[in-house]
Parts: structure tokens; C-alpha cells; sequence
């Protein structure tokens, strides 16, 4: 029997929380803290566009109503405004209308706006007969520049840049345009251009994307992925909002979102798990399904030998008791046939269970594994791997180990979204034709989670890796709702890690559809990206690129996971320039001995800790509508910032590969330039204001890694760069500030590591009646750098007297620390 929904209006009050922002404070526990006296001599230092037909009378009279139906709203004192223009989205003569502007012409009389804040409105559509699916027209989008961030398999997010509605490709999950008062030019400048964000949403039952057609009109689509649960109208399913700063308009607007939908959290709310700020590693690369006890056991030895031990310990697929009929011994691999294994048991598999080591002591399984490797390796975390339905092709029929979870065969069946862009062959090889899933009964998924998450906790594991998670988007039919089963997983999911982990310890993984996204409340890590391929060189360059986009939309409800990555690759230094400004993670899933330290010596402390910086890593602005792969002239930037600085990544992903679903995907691009030049500025770097206080003197110290060059320029000034294909670089920016009425100074941080300024905790000053202290309080061993205006009278690290050297050439002062630091 088919369900018909319909969407009651309710006038409710909508309050927004002030914004704040949460700074994340790698833990200090156990830690060696240097405090540097710097006695300085008095004395100072020189120095578009874009949709609406009219409505029909009918149609006027149902946006009036909606109008007065619509959600009021309060901005609290303290709240971040800068984004804020007065500019209310409306329908006016076809047209739909932001800050007196034309967003979208030749709008439909079916679409219906209704206002949600002065700046935001949600936009729908009616039709004549009900569905469980719909693609509404919208209107036309033209000659502007855009952003859409798009699904292009079931699994994956990549960017795509364009100019009209045309660009826009099916299962677009966000999409940014640019809205210029004036052509841009070298005399423009940012006060002149304003921003349109279009959030495709959950409505009821129905989950919305966007897409163009050949003829430049922007289109959405909802559907329910259940034949049964029709409709004839989604009335909110796309939120739209305006502002002047990009980053300001998709956070406040997740904020609002958060509010009205109520089914996530924002990342800022959320319970970060610690392994976060630690270094780890990664079993899946190093041995894929071959996993086993001792080839850990190497791996965690020979990181710890090289100077850079590995603090969490991810064990991917491989460890589960599990069968697959489609693999028969004595015959070939038939490829895909991996897909089909199913779990056969919540417990570990016989590699876990019996004799490990030359030694051929027996283990009574995974927990004394676990605690062998805590105690010899000191490890702080240890997670697993497990798909959300426990395997790739579920569970097992009549296990004795999985039949109270009521398995289920389903057919996965993909959206027509889905299918126009890529086939992902793990989807294919579990639909009709091939293997199938046995899915857990939604009424004893809580019970699945609970005895698994229970099982692994009583042998000593910390958390978990949850892959496969988009997977039910495939599998509602009779279960309700793509949108309603969704939920029902996620809230069973968050509810078992919080009941039996102590950490939030959860990543996600293949879980980017919008379903998964506005439905987490609790889970705080998600992969941003597909899998990290060492053996394809075309996918290195792509891989940094979708990371960093798909961080605008993705940062504001998790932290972006940039997978694991191997540090001996040719693209080593790539990943790990990229981990070292992303603000995440940071991994490695290296065969055993086979590392390079010189490269995870620049990412990792002597402790195993890393320098992560505060916030999701994302493109600069002047970045967010340039193809940085395939437009043969653009760099990418990645801004991030630390407690006292900012930092800047910078990447040649030109002529190394071509993004999928675009004419040239099968082949590299040709007469790309071997070097690329471009512009960096402090001012890439978004909300610098948080670091630079009250004494900032407008200008910033700006310290390259690669060259070990230090400059000073003004917050708007820029400097040029040049990068070969696959090169990169990383600036650390200082703000210079005023100390004691005469001298300035800035701290650079750890000169030896990536994100050096990730090294500065904190910068204060006393004051004597004969003589001017500056204290820095820091963590981690090596080469300390500071811009300063005067040379020092001394220095003290923990209290003792340290030689120094100073530049008067760039006013670089470099003390060196001979004795890293170590636990406590």
C-alpha cells in the first residue's frame, strides 16, 4: 500500500545558539612543557546572477501563505555576522530574487519559496500527481562561477567547477556560486563579491539533490528510495542563504539547519576522540585482507624503531570470522567476489584465535593480542574494522553466530543518480545479478551493535571504523524510507558507541550521502574522500583536491578523515603537506620497514603525538571556483589555523591525473605547463582576527618550509610561487605583534616540522624594571624559529640558558634544542 505524505506547516520560534568556536586542545597529559625566556634589548625594529515564471494567481496566494507559515528566527547577542545582508529570497516577476539580485530567471509556477531567515529561504515544488520520485526544474542558472560538490559514485564526493546550470552534475550534495557586483579584475576586490549556497535537505520521508540540464536550468530531485512512500510535493527541499563570506555562509547556515531539522550536530558540539592528536597506523595497504598478529606486531616495531611510534592502531578487514561461497578454493579469484563474504560470527577469525610469532605460543584470541601490543608498544588506542552490516555482503543465514539478528537477502537497487555517473564495482557485484546482502533486521540492529561493540570493548579494543554505511539507500524497499532507515541505523549505531566505547570512537567511512550526513548527531569523524591507491599515480593529486573541497560542506558536522597514506611513495611528501594542514587524522598504512622517517619525523613527535591544527583544512578563497586539476594554470591552497598562527598548504595538482566523470578521466592531461605559478597571502588564511589580538601590528611574519626563508608582508600582500607537478609547499603566518610599547614579535614554531606554528601553545609577556620577557610555552623537539624586531639579550628553555642565532638580513631568531622531548 502506497504511503502519500504531506507536509503540515507549524509556526514555531526559532532561537539560534551564539556562536562560538571550540578550540581543540591536543591533550597534555604526561607532557614535557618548555617555557622560553627571550630578554630582549629595548629598541625597534624598522619595518550573477541566476531563477522564476511568474506564479499563477493560485501560486501567489500559496507563497503568501507559506510566507506566514514560515519559521521565525532570532539571532542571540554574540552571534558571528558577518555573512549577514539583508537580502530575504523571494519570487518576483520569475524571477528568484536575493539581496535585490537575480539568483535563478525563468522559475516555474509549480516552485514555491518560503522565507526562513532575512538572508535564507527553503525552495520546493508541487506536481500534478504523487511519486517516490521527482525532478522539479527550478530555473536557470548562467554566466556565473560555481562550486558543486557531487556524488559520483554511491560512495564518493568530488568537486566540479563551472558557469552555468549545465556544469552541474547529477547528485550535486552542495552547491556555491559566486555573485559579483562588478567584472572581476586585478583591481577588484573581495567587498565587491557575495555568495549563494543551495543545501539540497532531508524533507519528510525524502532526500533532495540537485542537477543541470542541457538547457541551463538548475533541477532538484527527491526521492523516498521506496517504491511505496510517494509523494506530490516537497516543500523544503533545498535551503538557500546569501553572504559575503563563504565559510561564514555554509557554517551559519549548517547552524540553522541544525536547528530546524534536528537529526545532527555540528562538529563544533561534538565529542572529538582523541586518537585524533596521536600518530597511527593502518593494517589495510600494508596487507589488505592478509592481516595478521605478527605482520602487526613488525609493523608497530618498526615505526617505533625509526623514531615515530605509533600511538592508535587501526586493524581494517581482514581480522572478522567470516565466509564467502563465491570464493571456492582450487578455483580462480574471480574478481568482485570479495563482496560477497558475510560475517559469520561477531568474534575474530582463526589468525586471532591460534598461534602467533616463531614462538607458537598459544593465545586465547584478540584480547590478549590487544593488550600485548598496548603493553609492548604502548599503544593508547586500538580500533577495528566492520561494515555497517557487519560484512560486505552482511551476515550469514543460519549461523549460529548471526541468526538472532533475523538476516535478510536484499537486492541493492541504485538511484538513476547513482547510475548516470560512475558504477562503483562493490555496489555492482551486490546487486541482482550477483551476490545480494544479507541485511540485518532493522528491529535487532540496536541488539547487533550492542553484543559487538560489547564483545570488542571485553577484549581490550578502543573503537571503531564503520565502512559500507551508504549501502542503505539501496535496501528500504519494504523497510520504509531511504530517509527513515537511515536514521534508524545511525541512532542505533551512536547509541551502542556511546554506551559501550568511552571515546566517541567512531569513523565513518563510505557514509557521504546527505542521508548519512544530516543524520549524524553523535559521530565526529567521517573519510571526506575515496581510498587512498598507491599503486595508481593518477589518483595522488585528486585525492588532496576532493579532500579539501569536500571539507567546506563535510567540516561543518565532522572532522574529514584524509585516509591513510604510505610515507616511502613518490607522492609522500604530497600526503603528508596535505595531513599536516588538514586538521585531521594523521596515519600512515606502511608495510612493515618499509617507511621514510625523514618525511614522518616532519609530521610526528618523538612522543607519537601530532601538530593538528584547529579546524577542517579547505581550499583559500580565491581557490573555491578554480579547477586545481585539470584548468592547467591554478594552485591550490589549503588554510588552516593554530592557536597562535595560520598556516598555508600549497599543491601543484596540475597535468598528475583528471577528475572522473568528465571527458578526459580515462587519460592524463596533456601540455600542462611543467611549472605552475600563483599568489599566496596572509589574507588566505580565513578568521586570522582569532590568533592575532589586540597588539597585531597588520603585518605577519611568514616562514617557508621548503626554503627556511622569512619574510614579513601586510595581511593583504602577496608573494609568488612556482611549483612542479605534484610539488608543494607549507607557510607558516604570524601575526607580528607589539610587545611592550617596542618590540615585535612573532613566533614560527618547530622550523623541522610541516605545520611548524602547530608547536606554539601559548605567547605572554612580563614585564621588569630592567627588562622585557616573552614566554612561549610549546611542545615537541628541534628547531625553534620566531620573527623578531630586536636581537635577544638571552634565552632560557625550562630555565636554562640556550645559544641562539639571529638574522638582522630577515630578523629570524632560531634557537636550537638538542634534546627532543620526551614522556614524561
Amino acid at each position: 500500500m502506497k504511503r502519500i505524505l504531506t507536509h503540515p506547516f507549524v509556526n514555531v520560534l526559532t532561537v539560534l545558539r551564539p556562536m562560538t568556536r571550540t578550540t581543540t586542545t591536543t591533550s597534555m597529559n604526561n607532557f614535557c612543557t618548555p617555557m622560553a625566556s627571550l630578554r630582549i634589548n629595548s629598541g625597534l625594529s624598522s619595518s550573477s546572477p541566476f531563477i522564476a515564471p511568474n506564479p499563477n494567481p493560485s501560486q501567489r496566494q500559496r507563497q503568501r501563505l507559506l510566507s506566514k507559515a514560515s519559521l521565525s528566527f532570532k539571532v542571540k547577542e554574540g552571534w558571528r555576522h558577518s555573512m549577514f545582508v539583508n537580502g530575504t529570497p523571494v519570487l518576483k516577476d520569475g524571477n528568484l530574487r536575493i539581496n535585490g539580485k537575480d539568483a535563478l530567471t525563468g522559475v516555474p509556477g509549480n516552485v514555491v519559496v518560503t522565507p526562513f531567515t532575512n538572508t535564507s529561504a527553503f525552495v520546493g515544488a508541487t506536481a500534478t500527481s504523487a511519486d517516490s520520485r521527482h525532478v522539479f526544474k527550478l530555473g536557470v542558472i548562467q554566466d556565473v562561477r560555481l562550486l558543486s560538490l557531487f556524488r559520483f559514485t554511491i560512495w564518493w564526493m568530488i568537486p566540479r567547477m563551472g558557469n552555468s546550470a549545465s556544469d552541474i552534475p547529477i547528485e550535486t550534495q552542495m552547491l556555491l556560486l559566486e555573485a559579483s557586483e562588478k567584472e572581476k579584475g586585478p583591481t577588484s576586490d573581495d567587498a565587491s563579491t557575495s555568495y549563494i549556497l543551495f543545501l539540497p535537505v532531508l524533507d519528510g520521508e525524502f532526500r533532495s539533490s540537485l542537477q543541470g540540464n542541457s538547457s541551463n536550468e538548475l533541477e532538484f530531485c527527491i526521492e523516498s528510495g521506496n517504491p511505496d512512500i510517494v509523494t506530490s510535493e516537497s516543500l523544503r527541499a533545498v535551503f538557500v542563504n546569501f553572504g559575503d563570506n563563504p565559510f561564514d555562509l555554509v557554517k551559519e547556515s549548517m547552524k540553522m539547519l541544525e536547528t530546524h531539522l534536528g537529526t545532527f550536530s555540528i562538529r563544533e558540539t561534538k565529542q572529538l576522540p582523541g586518537m585524533l592528536d596521536w600518530f597511527g597506523w593502518c593494517t589495510w595497504d600494508a596487507f589488505y585482507q592478509e592481516v595478521n598478529p605478527q605482520g602487526i606486531k613488525d609493523g608497530l616495531k618498526s615505526l617505533s624503531e625509526g623514531g615515530t611510534p605509533a600511538k592508535f592502531l587501526i586493524i581494517d578487514d581482514g581480522w572478522q570470522d567470516t565466509t564467502n561461497e563465491f570464493q571456492i578454493e582450487g578455483e580462480p579469484f574471480a574478481e568482485g567476489s570479495q563482496f560477497g563474504g558475510r560475517l559469520a560470527s561477531i568474534k575474530e577469525n582463526n589468525k586471532f584465535r591460534g598461534t602467533t610469532g616463531d614462538d607458537q605460543k598459544e593465545t586465547s584470541g584478540l584480547k590478549d593480542f590487544v593488550l600485548d601490543i598496548k603493553k609492548n608498544f604502548c599503544l593508547k588506542y586500538v580500533y577495528v574494522w566492520h561494515a555497517l552490516m557487519g560484512y560486505w555482503g552482511g551476515l550469514v543465514l543460519n549461523s549460529s553466530g548471526t541468526k538472532m539478528y533475523n538476516p535478510e537477502m536484499k537486492y541493492p537497487v541504485q538511484s538513476p543518480g547513482n547510475l548516470a555517473n560512475m558504477r562503483d564495482l562493490s555496489i555492482d557485484c551486490m546487486e541482482m545479478e550477483k551476490y545480494g546482502i544479507r541485511a540485518i533486521d532493522p528491529d535487532k540492529i540496536s541488539q547487533f551493535y550492542d553484543d559487538l561493540h560489547k564483545y570488542l570493548v571485553s577484549q581490550g579494543v578502543d573503537g571503531v571504523k564503520v565502512d559500507v554505511q551508504n549501502i542503505l539507500e539501496t535496501i528500504c524497499s519494504g523497510l520504509g524510507s531511504r530517509v527513515s532507515l537511515t536514521r534508524q541505523f545511525q541512532q542505533a549505531l551512536e547509541e551502542s558507541i556511546a554506551t559501550n566505547f568511552k571515546d566517541n570512537s567512531i569513523i565513518c567511512c563510505m557514509a557521504q550521502n546527505t542521508d548519512s550526513i544530516f543524520h549524524s548527531k553523535r559521530s565526529a569523524i567521517t573519510r571526506a574522500s575515496d581510498d587512498y591507491y598507491p599503486k595508481n599515480p593518477r589518483t595522488q593529486t585528486l585525492h588532496i583536491a576532493a579532500v579539501a573541497f569536500n571539507s567546506i560542506f563535510l567540516g561543518e558536522v565532522v572532522v574529514p578523515d584524509w585516509d591513510m597514506f604510505y610515507s616511502q611513495h613518490c607522492a609522500a611528501e604530497f600526503h603528508a603537506v596535505a595531513r599536516a594542514v588538514g586538521g585531521c587524522g594523521v596515519y600512515v598504512s606502511d608495510k612493515p620497514g618499509k617507511h621514510d622517517f625523514k618525511i614522518l619525523k616532519r609530521l610526528v613527535l618523538a612522543d607519537g603525538s601530532v601538530l593538528r591544527a584547529k579546524y577542517p583544512g579547505r581550499p583559500s578563497r580565491d581557490c573555491l571556483f578554480n579547477d586545481p586539476v585539470m584548468d592547467g594554470k591554478s594552485l591550490l591552497k589549503i588554510w588552516n589555523l593554530n592557536k597562535c598562527t595560520g598556516v598555508i598548504g600549497v599543491f601543484n595538482c596540475q597535468g598528475a591525473g583528471s577528475w572522473p566523470c568528465t571527458e578526459k578521466e580515462s587519460s592524463v592531461q596533456e601540455n600542462v605547463d611543467s611549472v605552475i605559478s600563483g599568489k599566496v597571502s596572509p589574507a588566505d588564511v580565513e578568521y586570522l582576527e582569532e590568533v592575532s589580538g589586540k597588539q597585531w601590528t597588520g603585518d605577519c611574519a611568514v616562514f617557508s618550509f621548503n626554503t627556511g626563508s622569512l619574510f614579513r608582508l601586510a595581511k593583504a600582500e602577496s608573494f609568488g610561487i612556482a611549483l612542479k607537478v605534484m610539488q608543494c609547499d607549507v607557510f607558516t603566518v604570524s601575526p607580528i605583534k607589539v610587545y611592550n610599547q617596542k618590540i615585535q614579535f612573532a613566533p614560527i614554531g618547530l622550523t623541522n616540522m610541516y605545520n611548524s606554528g602547530g608547536a606554539v601553545e601559548s605567547v605572554d609577556l612580563t614585564n621588569d624594571s630592567s627588562s622585557c620577557k616573552i614566554h612561549i610555552k610549546g611542545r615537541g623537539g628541534g628547531s625553534f624559529g620566531a620573527y623578531s624586531s630586536t636581537k635577544p639579550s638571552s634565552i632560557l628553555l625550562n630555565s636554562k640558558n640556550e645559544e641562539f642565532k639571529f638574522s638582522a638580513e630577515d630578523n629570524l631568531l632560531t634557537v636550537f634544542d638538542k634534546m627532543p622531548l620526551a614522556l614524561a
